[in-house]
């Protein structure tokens, strides 16, 4: 009877400490997604504050509309390319700087300082690198003999550009993550594998890889979900453009609710873009606990 006291009451105590975060968790999470979904089932007249049930109307338009789907194109080959350099660089890195060798913590933080900067002056920096006619990048291959890139102003190259700068800036999380999944190895493992014989791509494919196949995966899921949702370089540096080559779905969302106050078609392509996140993150979770 006692022990049965004793027990509910740090379980009364524990939902009391934990109920203040779960307040705030619903209602900064549950609630905004709740009200976004409901909105998208409606027709809201920001000038009037007036709503209309549509139903799946708004869904209907936005998988109808053209732009959206070309934008939504545009982040899953953003998201795609970006993600899988940034898990490659980063595993490469991770490995280059796991010897020990002179100056290893100097190029250890030259290589996170991209990371350390904020968005928009990455983007700063590197729109002035992409000048046509000023920027050092096209300087260096004019130097060489090379035409000149629009990087931001070809549409078949602009999207690889932004791109370059997302992968710029955070390939240095990605090598930060591999870097520590590779610190909690135990070092007799590759001791061991050295004294029975295996070569440098053996320990790699075979010992490394495999033991931080769960940091892989989570990296790559927290670099999808990132991705995913990339606004601020695309709004700083093309603004969708040229054309609408690199129009990206938070791009859209972010047009259709305070461009034209279109509120129910922009909850609409929210939910659509949060299905398919869920989703991706569905596929990645799976792997992870199946290996579990």
């Amino acid at each position: 009877m006692i022990r049965e006291t004793r027990m509910k009451g740090k379980a009364l105590f524990f939902w009391a400490i934990l109920s203040p975060a779960l307040a705030l968790m619903v209602w900064l999470t549950a609630y905004p997604m709740l009200s976004v979904a409901v909105t998208s089932l409606q027709n809201y007249n920001y000038m009037t504050d007036t709503r209309s049930w549509v139903g799946l109307g708004n869904y209907g338009d936005i998988l109808g509309d053209r732009l959206f789907l070309q934008s939504f194109r545009n982040t899953l080959v953003f998201c795609l390319g970006t993600t899988l350099v940034e898990v490659f660089l980063g595993i490469v890195l991770a490995l280059v700087f796991y010897g020990d060798f002179r100056g290893k913590r100097t190029f250890m933080i030259l290589a996170i300082f991209p990371m350390m900067l904020s968005t928009m002056v990455v983007c700063a920096v590197w729109k002035t690198l992409f000048h046509y006619d000023i920027g050092l990048l096209n300087y260096t291959l004019q130097s060489l003999g090379l035409e000149r890139f629009g990087w931001l102003i070809d549409k078949n190259k602009a999207l690889s550009s932004l791109a370059l700068v997302d992968i710029w800036q955070w390939t240095p999380f990605s090598f930060i993550v591999i870097q520590a999944g590779l610190a909690s190895v135990p070092a007799e493992i590759f001791e061991a594998s050295l004294i029975d014989g295996a070569s440098s791509r053996q320990r790699v494919f075979r010992i490394t890889l495999p033991i931080l196949r769960d940091q892989i995966l989570l990296l790559a899921l927290l670099r999808t979900i990132d991705t995913f949702k990339v606004f601020a370089k695309v709004y700083a540096l093309t603004g969708g453009g040229p054309g609408n080559a690199t129009e990206t779905t938070s791009l859209f969302i972010y047009r259709e609710a305070f461009s034209y106050f279109k509120f129910g078609r922009s909850s609409a392509a929210s939910m659509i873009t949060l299905a398919a996140v869920v989703l991706m993150s569905a596929f990645y979770l799976r792997k992870i606990l199946k290996e579990e």
